[in-house]
This record gives structure tokens, C-alpha cells and sequence, in this order.
């Protein structure tokens, strides 16, 4: 059994209405916030849909992967192999058997979506482009993408290359958390190589200042799909959208779900990462204190004027022995809305604490006796 404890979340806003989410025509969508990861519209989400050039998100990701770990530099020269210069669809016009800068080829790949140069990091990072397509499950798999499975680099049609709208929203939020000094590059409106300027195929960065990334991907399968990401104020959010029938249609549909959301919803962050929220005693340790909290900071997305109607619980375990190891989990916080839970995370210490002598350890043991007794 569990101690239960209620904390208050009192932040007097004026109360609004959420009118209906707009009319979509797309068959597969979501809209997710960012930091509180809430999902504020959504159908179809976990269908197996084809993903086209979003597939790109994935090959980026391990491009900046590799970047981070220092076993790829910007300035390292790729040598375009024939594969790479054949490939059709969306180029950057690489030529074979030239060398072209790791970070020309991000460019080339994430603001022209490059299927060129999608194949020549491909290569460059996992030697072939199938054993890259091996590191790409992989990663999905490591992060979750319980619905995803790549068969290339690029987007280009395969009955067994699939996604799913949910695995894309985390894909993008993921790879925004972790490599911010590159996702600015979703932003860039052109870019050009070889004397050949490109605009970005996200038409969004022209008709809302608040949006900042992501991709785009067209396949007569796939239809006509986006990742948008907008930032307004501290609040971002992600939309995927799938199966447009024009590029028009994808661009409209992104940027009303995108303007429902920050419309009517606002994101808050009530507690922060190693912020005290409960003091527990703690048997036979060195002191009989332990402070409780959240590793991470605590993010909730409501309806506008409806923050106010939020409550936190804490179900904290009883009778919290030493050792404690910091970070180790000793009861749960959840966050409610009108008895729904929104939100759930775990308590942890937020110290270590050793044992304490054979004198404590006695006393505690023998008082622990009694007290299960009662």
C-alpha cells in the first residue's frame, strides 16, 4: 500500500471553451506538444503508412549521431559513388567520383531532400547502403519506434518500408531534443550546389513565422505528407500529417492543426527536475530523511483556462529502507484533469543515502515493529 498525498497546482485563469478540432481530410494525423509530449488531436496514428522522404528524419538522425560521438566531422569529404549519382526523384545534382563535404550533404538532404545525397551519407556512414538500412532498425528500435521499418535510405517505395504518424512525431521530437545545433537547418529556406539554388520543400516557413522545420515527403503511394515544428513563445509543437492530395492540402491541414493547438491549448511546467516535492522517512540509514522528486522536468499541455482545475497526486511507497541510490524510483506523480490522468511519472530520491550504524539500524527495526503492529 502506498502513502497518498495531494498536491495543489493554483494558478487562477480565466476559463475558455475548446471548440471542435478542425475538419481533417487527411486519413492519418497528430499533433503532439513538444515538451509535455500530450497529444492534443489525432487519427489514424498508429497505422502502418508509408513514409516517403520522412524516412530522412531516421537517415539525419544517425548522421548527427555519429557527429556527436566524433566519428564523422562536417568538414569530411564524401566520395559520390555511382548509386548515389543515378539516384532519381529530389536530388542536390552531386556528381560521381567528386568529394563533397558531410555537411554540404546535410544540407543537400534536409532542405532539397537529396535523395543523392541521402544515399552518399548512407554509404559513408555504414560502408553500403543496406548495412546503413540495418543501423536505421536498429535505431528505431532503440528509441521506441515500435511501428517503423526501413528497406533504405531515401523514402522510396517498399512494401515492407513503413511507419507510423505516432513513430514520426516521436522520431522529430527526439532528434529536436538531442541535436539542436543542426536542427536549425530545417529552417533554411534554400540552398544551393553546384550553381543549382533549391527552396525548401516546406512551404509552412513562408506562411508562418512560428514554424522552423521539419520535412517533407511526396510518393504517388505515399501521397503528399509533412513534419511541421512551430515555436510560439516557450510553447512548441509537432504535426505530422500523411496522404495529402497536394502539396496545398498538406500545408493547410498542417497549419490548422498547428493553430488549433496554440489557439487553445498552453503548455506549463508546474515542477522542475530535482525539485523537492515530498520529505519521506527513511529507515536505517545514516539519516532518516529522504527527499523525493522528478529527474526530469515536469511538463502538462491543457486547454486554455483550465490549469486552475489540475491535481497532482503522490503515491509514495511506505516504510523506504537504506541504502537509497539516487535516481532510484520510490512512488509515482500523477497529474489529473477532471479524474483524467494526463500526465505520470515517477518519484525518485533525489540523493544517495547510505546505511547507518548497527545503533540505528536497531533502533529503526524495532520501531518498525511496532508501528506494523498499529
Amino acid at each position: 500500500m502506498k502513502n497518498v498525498l495531494l498536491l495543489a497546482l493554483l494558478f487562477p485563469i480565466q476559463l475558455l471553451a475548446v471548440p471542435a478540432e478542425p475538419q481533417m481530410t487527411v486519413p492519418a494525423y497528430i499533433l503532439q506538444d513538444f515538451h509535455s509530449s500530450q497529444v492534443i488531436m489525432e487519427k489514424n496514428a498508429d497505422k502502418r503508412i508509408d513514409p516517403a522522404s520522412l524516412t530522412k528524419l531516421m537517415t539525419a538522425y544517425l548522421v548527427f549521431d555519429q557527429l556527436r560521438a566524433g566519428k564523422v566531422r562536417l568538414i569530411d569529404t564524401v566520395r559520390i559513388s555511382e548509386k548515389a549519382w543515378r539516384m532519381g526523384g529530389s536530388r542536390m545534382f552531386i556528381k560521381v567520383d567528386t568529394r563533397v563535404a558531410v555537411e554540404l550533404l546535410l544540407k543537400g538532404m534536409i532542405i532539397q531532400s537529396g535523395n543523392d545525397a541521402s544515399v552518399a551519407l548512407a554509404e559513408y556512414i555504414g560502408g553500403t547502403e543496406d548495412a546503413f538500412v540495418t543501423l536505421m532498425n536498429k535505431q528505431a528500435k532503440n528509441l521506441g519506434l515500435s511501428n517503423t521499418h526501413f528497406m533504405n535510405s531515401t523514402g522510396l517505395p517498399n512494401p515492407q518500408h513503413y511507419s507510423s504518424v505516432r513513430d514520426l512525431m516521436r522520431l522529430s521530437q527526439i532528434l529536436i531534443q538531442e541535436f539542436p545545433e543542426y536542427y536549425r537547418w530545417y529552417s533554411e529556406r534554400n540552398f544551393t550546389y553546384n550553381k543549382i539554388t533549391q527552396s525548401n520543400r516546406n512551404k509552412l516557413l513562408w506562411h508562418d513565422p512560428s514554424v522552423d522545420g521539419m520535412k517533407t515527403g511526396y510518393t504517388q503511394s505515399a501521397g503528399y505528407c509533412l513534419v511541421a515544428s512551430a515555436q510560439r513563445g516557450k510553447m512548441r509543437l509537432i504535426s505530422v500529417v500523411v496522404g495529402a492530395n497536394s502539396k496545398k492540402e498538406r500545408i493547410r491541414e498542417s497549419g490548422d492543426m498547428l493553430e488549433y493547438g496554440f489557439r487553445f491549448f498552453e503548455t506549463y511546467r508546474p515542477y522542475q527536475a530535482q525539485q523537492p516535492l515530498d520529505t519521506q522517512r527513511l529507515w536505517q540509514g545514516s539519516t532518516d530523511e529522504l527527499q523525493l522528486g522528478l529527474a526530469k522536468p515536469l511538463y502538462v499541455t491543457v486547454p486554455k483556462g483550465q490549469y486552475k482545475q489540475l491535481k497532482a497526486m503522490l503515491y509514495i511507497d511506505k516504510h523506504i529502507m537504506a541504502p537509497v541510490l539516487a535516481g532510484q524510483a520510490y512512488g509515482t506523480l500523477k497529474i489529473t484533469l477532471k479524474n483524467k490522468i494526463i500526465s505520470e511519472r515517477p518519484l525518485v530520491a533525489l540523493s544517495s543515502i547510505e546505511e547507518g550504524n548497527i545503533w540505528n539500524r536497531l533502533i529503526d527495526s524495532i520501531l518498525l515493529f511496532f508501528i506494523k503492529k498499529l
